[in-house]
């Protein structure tokens, strides 16, 4: 039984040039690119995902256990090509099940509950829709043994000049299909250097031992968490927009006259969702890792819960007589130090959405 504690953070945005910037559903919003993030609505979504394995020297025909390239340029090409295609497509008609079959994890529980919330509100889909063009593409390819396999596109889009959009792209096994798991659109100035090695492949990072960092991939979301209920770890965090004012802002909000905010959250594990992570030139790396988060506002006897988006109360179960608990997923690129140098993670991008309402 999860209970709730303190604190909830508004969305805020940091200065920094406005870009472009697809939510789900395909509607396009204009917010600065600094700790830019998406609102979308969320649905849960569930997939079958395993901590990267740490590479080893043996060799097998499926690459269990061979140290092998996740993916070759020419097939990576062509899985940005399909997700592309795919999601433009259900982002028109707002087709969840199509959706199912381009993307996973963290980003596919977003897109699909906004694409199931929407197909609710408009059942005809959305013929307006401006197709997402992906173009200037980048793969950062590692070598990796075991499974899930991964690899990252990086890409220019039609939707932001002055930055990239940064797609995780997985494979639970030799006969899955690639699905993106995560997303994080990043500023052109902010963009890690990559770390690469013998045929410009770009270095994974394991999950537990041998990472060489400040928090390992696989205790990200733990530690986050721990940070956000009681600021436990607060020397390990930066202090920012998704830190230090997102605490002061759950505090702020606790207790305001009439409503009563209480707050509880969540680390998000593996086989659902797992972190992958990319060796920066630093030592340190570049991390994808998701979060959960609730709130519960509570409102005085007398006044009822403003529920008045449509798109919400598509999602909602229950009637908020009093009361409405909010669920929501989130997924945050961060850049994490070597430990041998020291220092705070960093958040480069996070971006989180609802995944249902109850009302009570």
């Amino acid at each position: 039984m999860m209970s709730f504690g303190p604190g909830l953070g508004r969305r805020r945005r940091r200065p920094g040039s406005k870009v472009r910037y697809r939510e789900a559903g395909g509607e396009v919003t204009t917010m600065k690119a600094r700790q830019a993030r998406q609102v979308r609505l969320l649905g849960a979504a569930t997939t079958t995902t395993v901590l990267t394995v740490a590479l080893s020297g043996c060799v097998t025909v499926h690459g269990e256990t061979a140290v092998v390239p996740a993916v070759s340029k020419s097939e990576a090409k062509k899985v940005l090509e399909r997700f592309s295609k795919t999601s433009n497509k259900a982002n028109r008609t707002f087709d969840v099940k199509l959706n199912t079959t381009v993307e996973t994890g963290a980003l596919g529980a977003i897109d699909q509950a906004g694409l199931k919330s929407r197909k609710k509100v408009q059942p005809g889909g959305n013929p307006g829709y401006k197709s997402l063009r992906l173009s200037d593409e980048r793969f950062l390819i590692p070598k990796q043994a075991g499974w899930p396999k991964f690899f990252v596109a990086d890409t220019q889009t039609n939707r932001m000049r002055n930055g990239r959009w940064l797609f995780v792209f997985q494979r639970d096994s030799a006969d899955a299909p690639w699905k993106a798991s995560y997303l994080a659109v990043i500023e052109n100035t902010e963009m890690p250097e990559f770390a690469f090695g013998k045929g410009g492949y770009a270095k994974a990072v394991p999950g537990t031992s041998g990472h060489g960092l400040t928090l390992s991939p696989d205790e990200l979301s733990d530690a986050y968490v721990s940070y956000l209920r009681d600021g436990e770890g607060e020397d390990d965090f930066a202090p920012g927009e998704h830190t230090s004012k997102r605490r002061a802002q759950r505090q702020g909000a606790e207790n305001r006259p009439g409503r009563r905010t209480e707050f509880a959250d969540q680390a998000a594990k593996a086989p659902q969702y797992a972190p992958f992570a990319l060796r920066t030139k630093d030592g340190g790396a570049l991390v994808f890792f998701a979060s959960h988060h609730h709130s519960k506002e509570t409102f005085a006897e007398g006044y009822k819960p403003p529920v008045k988006d449509p798109l919400l109360k598509a999602l909602m179960t229950g009637k908020p007589k009093q009361s409405v608990t909010y669920v929501r997923v989130s997924e945050q690129a961060v850049t994490v130090p070597a430990k041998k140098d020291g220092g705070q993670v960093g958040f480069l991008n996070r971006i989180d959405g609802l995944t249902s309402a109850k009302g009570e």
